[in-house]
């Protein structure tokens, strides 16, 4: 494995600021327009949750994109955030639908997000010194 990525913990953050991405993305893609919103995500404050977890989606979507070309290879960035990509949606589908579409969700996806952009951001060498 040395041979083909030879910064295996790099590959590792990177695969996991990427899941919370694609998650993030799932989530909010149900969200837009504003007329389709599910009625959990209509209620007094899902429109502030949406906008919030958009822009934590953009900045993190963004951080892990610069984190994994800063510190992995062209091939192994492809592969695992494609990967990601690919088999993101399964474990979307196993969160009940009422977690999906709801205020309960969206403020669990900016703690995530939230988390995520904490972490990159605390890495040494690679995360907001970029």
């Amino acid at each position: 494995m040395a041979s083909i990525e030879p910064n295996i913990a790099g590959l590792a953050i990177f695969a996991g600021l990427w899941t919370a991405a694609c998650m993030g993305f799932l989530v909010l893609s149900g969200m837009f327009p504003a007329s389709t919103r599910p009625a959990g995500a209509r209620q007094a404050g899902g429109g502030a949750l949406v906008l919030v977890n958009s822009l934590l989606w953009l900045a993190l979507a963004a951080a892990a994109l610069v984190y994994g070309y800063a510190n992995l290879r062209l091939t192994s960035l492809i592969v695992v955030g494609g990967l990601v990509l690919l088999f993101a949606p399964a474990p979307f589908d196993l969160l009940p639908t009422s977690f999906r579409d709801g205020r309960r969700g969206l403020a669990a996806l900016v703690a995530l997000q939230g988390a995520a952009i904490a972490v990159w951001a605390a890495l040494p060498g690679g995360g907001a010194l970029i």
